[in-house]
């Protein structure tokens, strides 16, 4: 999934169904030029064509760096590339007042076919980071959250790959909600979760757990590897600023969490309640800690 803001997100599929509806609507002029006869736009006869389109102007434009990166994406621009060149090559022949080979037209219809695919798919995953995401916090929602974890469960079972499960919760919610307001306490899940993701690998997830709790996924990493990134994540978490950027106001942030290896020997949601065993147990030490499980723990509850 693409680790877009929600926003960023939104803006991101506007741009790209407007840059859709500008190829399509090029496509269909195209067309009509060739079938028609009609004398070529001087900007489809240009070498840099593929940039100066409006398709082209949306993709070499001011796009996020994260959709940049996409492999889809990258895609994108050689097949829209590739077909503007064989679209030259049928709008000469058009302009000479002979036939296009098969050849210059199958390369065109190709191209065109795998724009498409491309672009396409590139919007469907925007699509599902959208709908994927908690729209409070910009963590992602349970509704994946099983499905990549068993992935993560599969490699373990394997041997390729070891990795850990963590949830954490912010102690004092209610307490920042009856002082400050639920608008500061929603501010300070939304900063929480932002600290997180801003201090996790490219390959970690965060999930919206629910309430005030969020499930760390923590991929390629063993116990000790895992706490080391935790416990990062713990010391980032000190203060929370909410309010507005004119009257901003600290609050102390106690979090806890508690951790526990995906086990390749049980099913993810055992695991999974491991780790909520071990966040048990880092609260009812007073929370703001970090707690690792062992069996000690197994009839916590």
């Amino acid at each position: 999934m693409l680790d877009l803001e929600r926003s960023d997100a939104q803006d991101a599929i506007r741009q790209l169904d407007q840059a859709i509806y500008n190829h399509e609507k090029w496509l269909g002029d195209l067309t009509r030029t060739i079938i028609c006869r009609l004398t070529p736009d001087s900007r489809d006869l240009d070498e840099q064509a593929y940039r100066n389109c409006r398709f082209g102007q949306w993709y070499y434009g001011n796009v996020p760096q994260t959709l940049r990166d996409h492999p889809s994406f990258r895609e994108i621009g050689g097949e829209h590339q590739r077909m503007h060149e064989c679209a030259l090559r049928l709008l000469t022949s058009s302009e000479a007042n002979a036939a296009a080979s098969p050849d210059d037209y199958d390369g065109f219809s190709n191209a065109v076919d795998r724009l498409h695919l491309e672009v396409y798919s590139l919007k469907r995953e925007l699509e599902d980071t959208l709908h994927n995401r908690d729209p409070l916090t910009g963590a992602e929602n349970r509704v994946g959250m099983l499905t990549s974890l068993r992935e993560a469960w599969e490699l373990a079972r394997r041997g390729v790959q070891q990795s850990t499960v963590a949830i954490m919760d912010l102690d004092h919610l209610k307490q920042i909600n009856d002082t400050y307001g639920h608008r500061a306490g929603d501010e300070a899940l939304a900063v929480t979760a932002r600290r997180v993701k801003e201090r996790l690998r490219k390959y970690d997830r965060v999930y919206r757990y629910g309430g005030d709790e969020f499930l760390i996924s923590l991929a390629e990493a063993d116990q000790a590897a895992a706490q080391v990134i935790i416990e990062r994540i713990h010391q980032s978490l000190g203060t929370i600023q909410v309010g507005s950027k004119e009257e901003p106001e600290e609050i102390p942030a106690s979090v806890s969490f508690g951790m526990a290896p995906l086990d390749a020997e049980v099913n993810v949601e055992e695991s999974i309640d491991r780790a909520d065993k071990a966040l048990y147990s880092a609260k009812s030490a007073g929370g703001n800690t970090v707690r690792v499980w062992d069996v000690s723990m197994e009839s916590a509850e």
